[in-house]
């Protein structure tokens, strides 16, 4: 019985010694997981109210993305092609875009790679006039988070494509002129 004791005792105190933290690479590693958590949670507390819910506007499509990089300026860039691939979509077109994600589970370990690729042409609908309203920027370690809020006004609303129907209208105006005048020399 005595002896019975002892091995439980030995056995239990190898299995605590297991599990607690006196062990380095065990207490990095959930220091790594533990800065992990607080960039995403920073990420939720420092995203603009447009994340969660876009602006409503009669003369305006709205659109969001975020994104993280290194560089400064790829962060906006990743996160303006997302937001932009949102607008067309919003109007109608179509993005071309392909995702491809491998996740594995282990136990408590999860290891993701995931790769986007985005081909930012709107091939059947005009989105002249699309445009950032808004771009806030946190840093997350070495790394940059930008959030972006882009819009495409509608109808009279966006100069742009007024301006460039009006360019079209014009060089037909005047191509038509030239032919309406020699076809009146002709006769």
């Amino acid at each position: 019985m005595m002896k019975r004791i002892f091995i439980l005792a030995t056995a239990a105190t190898i299995l605590a010694g297991c599990g607690s933290t006196s062990d380095p690479y065990q207490k990095r590693a959930e220091a790594e997981r533990e800065r992990q958590e607080k960039f995403t949670e920073r990420a939720i507390d420092k995203a603009p109210k447009w994340m969660d819910k876009l602006p409503e506007s009669k003369s305006a499509v709205y659109a969001n993305g975020t994104a993280t990089s290194p560089d400064f300026s790829m962060a906006d860039e990743k996160a303006k092609i997302i937001a932009f691939g949102k607008i067309c979509t919003a109007a109608g077109g179509e993005v071309d875009k392909q995702s491809r994600v491998f996740r594995q589970d282990i136990g408590e370990t999860s290891s993701e790679n995931s790769e986007m690729a985005i081909r930012s042409m709107c091939r059947k609908v005009d989105v002249t006039g699309a445009e950032v309203v808004e771009i806030k920027r946190v840093a997350e370690g070495v790394r940059f988070r930008s959030y972006v809020l882009v819009a495409l006004p509608m109808g009279d609303a966006n100069v742009l494509r007024r301006e460039k129907v009006n360019e079209q209208i014009r060089k037909g105006t005047a191509g038509r002129a030239t032919e309406a005048f020699r076809e009146l020399d002709q006769q």
